[in-house]
């Protein structure tokens, strides 16, 4: 497809809860940064769903921008922990990028998620690098310069979460910490299972709850 209407892009946000939500105790075990209490996972989780359920009483033909914004409310009111503050930031970003639009195209997605990159970083004091911030800034970054006019969205999504994966195995050469215990980091993780749940629902997978 060309353009994702508000109906897809709540499909999409719905659809990267649940996998977020089915393998959040794998995220909480790669739990070593900035303290190692193992629940990223869990917050992450439950900041998303927080989003996901505001945007799931809203109706179909609500426009992508309306969308974005009742997510990025959500995953605010409901941000636990570093890892859920800095997610609600990314979003907060996104939907200011896509604020006042009904549907949007491959630049306008790039864009908006490279505006949730560069306004998570404005957000945390000290951004440490090999963490959620370095994967969404990498990952953003790479998709922007593979955009095309007229590209499938589908394709640029792909390459999106191909993206993150390569930026999130490179986390533990940045933080030192995450090579000694031999993980990747695990907001990162977190963040590439939302993403990878947006792409299924652009698949046209339905993705049941565990």
């Amino acid at each position: 497809m060309k353009e994702i209407n508000g109906k897809m892009f709540k499909q999409m946000v719905l659809s990267g809860a649940i996998v977020l939500h089915n393998n959040h105790p794998e995220v909480d075990a790669l739990n070593v940064f900035p303290v190692p209490d193992g629940d990223t996972g869990t917050n992450m989780s439950l900041t998303f769903n927080s989003g996901a359920e505001q945007v799931e009483k809203l109706a179909d033909d609500t426009p992508i921008g309306d969308i974005a914004k009742t997510l990025s409310k959500g995953l605010l009111m409901g941000a636990r922990g570093n890892s859920g503050v800095i997610l609600s930031q990314i979003f907060r970003g996104v939907a200011k990028s896509l604020k006042g639009k009904e549907t949007a195209n491959v630049a306008e997605l790039s864009d908006a998620f490279s505006s949730g990159a560069k306004v998570a970083y404005k957000a945390v004091m000290r951004p440490v690098e090999g963490t959620i911030l370095t994967v969404i800034r990498e990952s953003a970054d790479a998709a922007a310069k593979y955009v095309q006019p007229d590209m499938e969205i589908e394709d640029w999504f792909s390459y999106f979460v191909k993206s993150a994966e390569k930026s999130l195995d490179n986390t533990p050469e940045l933080l030192p910490v995450l090579k000694e215990v031999g993980v990747v980091d695990s907001g990162g993780a977190g963040l590439l299972l939302v993403l990878t749940g947006f792409m299924a629902a652009l698949a046209g997978e339905v993705i049941e709850k565990v």
